[in-house]
């Protein structure tokens, strides 16, 4: 199966691959070969991508999956891999969103909901794949 991950800025990923796990917005899911055809939207978490036997992981922010025909994109605004989360990034992130939560009145409810999301997500990724 043919499957690329990609951004705006760059392609993270362009091979073969024998599985795809990625997080998906009603739960998580894996596709094989011969898989039907699906769109999923997708929340912040890990994708195991299996490649010659191997695992590789990534990190995905707020996104798609589409799959058909044994080809297969991710399109999100952020990419990841182990060791390229900044911790201390990850942690700033997540204590702006919790303090813009705390402000409701002021904020923009759903962003900072959705900021709030990926920025757990990045520093448990981080977490279980140090890099």
């Amino acid at each position: 199966m043919h499957f690329q991950i990609l951004t705006p800025e760059r392609s993270a990923f362009d091979g073969e691959v024998e599985s795809i796990s990625a997080p998906g917005e009603q739960g998580g899911f894996e596709i094989l070969k011969d898989h039907a055809p699906i769109l999923s939207s997708l929340v912040p978490g890990p994708v195991k991508l299996v490649s010659g036997g191997k695992p590789i992981f990534f990190h995905v922010a707020h996104g798609f999956l589409e799959f058909s025909h044994n080809k297969g994109v991710i399109l999100t605004d952020a990419v990841e891999k182990p060791g390229e989360i900044d911790a201390e990034r990850a942690r700033i992130a997540k204590e702006k969103a919790q303090k813009a939560l705390e402000n409701r009145e002021k904020v923009d409810v759903i962003g900072s909901q959705k900021a709030l999301m990926r920025a757990l997500s990045r520093e448990r990724f981080q977490q279980k794949f140090p890099g």
